[in-house]
């Protein structure tokens, strides 16, 4: 019999239901997409270096990593960006470059509809 493999983080499990509550609440289905990314195993979560958000995003979108933000690169923008987690180092480089580092909480509660949301990864 193959166990499966569930999540135990209560912080991740918290998120994982307001992502889905908030998808259900304001008929966003970004927030779903999300949550499905979130649920699955962390090995396969994203992991985005500053370079690529930089080169995919404008300065007036949020960039939201469902995974962890690393530093390899620079932010030539001043860009918005939500993930799960961020490196030391990156969060130094984000907010060098006049970006903000935020949590999905966050982007959840001050843009509930997920406008102008990029996912990268």
């Amino acid at each position: 019999m193959v166990k499966k493999n569930q999540k135990t983080n209560p912080a991740l499990l918290s998120l994982i239901h307001t992502l889905k509550k908030a998808s259900y609440e304001h008929d966003a289905v970004i927030w779903k997409d999300i949550a499905t990314r979130l649920e699955k195993p962390s090995r396969n979560w994203a992991e985005v270096n500053l370079n690529r958000i930089s080169r995919h995003t404008n300065p007036k979108e949020i960039a939201l990593i469902p995974g962890k933000v690393l530093s390899t690169g620079e932010l030539t923008k001043k860009v918005s960006i939500a993930a799960w987690s961020f490196s030391e180092k990156t969060e130094e480089k984000i907010k060098k470059a006049g970006g903000k580092c935020l949590s999905i909480e966050e982007i959840i509660k001050t843009n509930p509809k997920g406008k102008d949301v990029r996912i990268l990864g």
